[in-house]
């Protein structure tokens, strides 16, 4: 069985990830290691407590005797980096906490990898890192043009810097000690179990509650959406079948205006669910410092090598999305009542 040791698996794509990969395969463990900050949540899990081949460790990727101990207890076979500070505005607020944990937590990782996988002969067979990382690396595209795995780092926030300070350590590592790894770069994920803080589950939970739906500026900033179940299956593949060294860029083809998801988001709930909700519940407030206009990602590199490509239309993905939410208001209420959203 292959050991899979999941970094910061009790939050969005992390908790989505575990589903995915134990619905897939049967002979498979995941060491699931989170702190359990605020975007951190077990109950993300709950239908894996009986599951014996799923361990959850309450942790931090800073904690270097921890992520040693976790290496000499078990045969870890790929290691898969979730773990991350994430919402741009809290990095606006204070950018330490994400240096620390974006940087030096994934610098802590990958010296555990390297000091358990590196024998004399080089590194162990069928083993590898893979670094989850963001297209806000890239910095801003312009009206026309995307991202490709080529295009030069230009991070403009306190968290797209510290995850491109991140990416440069993990190809480093590769460069200086030839070490198995990969990184992708997502676009914006959408779907089950995202902490309400963005975008799109503020917006349906607010929707619900009838409360204002905050759009910085006039809501024109582009986004490429791409659905968490392609993003794991994404993810499965680059593990499997990713060349070592190499970067993928893993995108949705879905770009959308903030103006657009809201307008149908309200136009989903109002037919569906509350007629009382309508864009009279826009409210547009001063735009975010250094906001990126637009973010693109040409996926081509990870279609033509790896055979991957999105397989759910955003029409489609945010419907999905917007039923679970409505089926799932009792988690959404207790997000939602969290003391990290007052």
């Amino acid at each position: 069985m292959k050991t899979y040791l999941v970094t910061g698996g009790a939050g969005f794509i992390g908790s989505n990830f575990i589903y995915y990969m134990f619905n897939k395969y049967s002979d498979i463990k995941i060491i699931n290691l989170d702190k359990l900050t605020y975007a951190g949540n077990l109950d993300n899990l709950k239908r894996l407590e009986n599951n014996t081949d799923y361990t959850f460790v309450r942790g931090d990727i800073c904690d270097k005797k921890l992520i040693n101990d976790i290496f000499s207890e078990n045969d870890i076979d790929y290691v898969v980096n979730f773990a991350a500070e994430t919402h741009v505005d809290r990095s606006i607020k204070d950018a330490e906490p994400f240096v620390k944990t974006n940087v030096l937590g994934t610098v802590t990782l990958l010296n555990a990898a390297k000091n358990s996988w590196l024998t004399s002969d080089g590194f162990k067979q069928k083993k590898k890192f893979l670094q989850i990382s963001t297209d806000e690396v890239y910095g801003s595209l312009g009206a026309t043009g995307y991202f490709t795995e080529t295009t030069p780092l230009d991070p403009h926030s306190p968290y797209s810097s510290s995850k491109a300070s991140a990416d440069l350590m993990v190809r480093a590592y590769f460069d200086t000690y030839n070490m198995p790894i990969n990184i992708t770069r997502c676009s914006n994920n959408y779907g089950a179990y995202q902490f309400p803080e963005k975008l799109i589950p503020l917006l349906i939970s607010n929707c619900l509650n009838h409360e204002d739906l905050p759009i910085y500026g006039r809501g024109m900033n582009i986004r490429d959406w791409l659905f968490v179940e392609d993003h794991c299956r994404a993810i499965d593949i680059v593990i499997r079948n990713g060349k070592f060294g190499e970067i993928y860029n893993i995108g949705g083809h879905n770009e959308r205006s903030n103006i657009q998801i809201v307008k149908k988001i309200i136009n989903y709930i109002n037919i569906n669910k509350d007629k009382e909700v309508t864009e009279e519940l826009i409210t547009y407030v001063v735009d975010r410092k250094g906001h990126d206009k637009r973010y693109g990602i040409d996926p081509k590199k990870i279609t033509e090598e790896l055979g991957w490509y999105p397989e759910t239309t955003f029409d489609i993905g945010i419907e999905k999305t917007i039923e679970w939410y409505l089926q799932n208001k009792e988690w959404l209420s207790n997000i939602a009542s969290s003391e990290y959203l007052k």
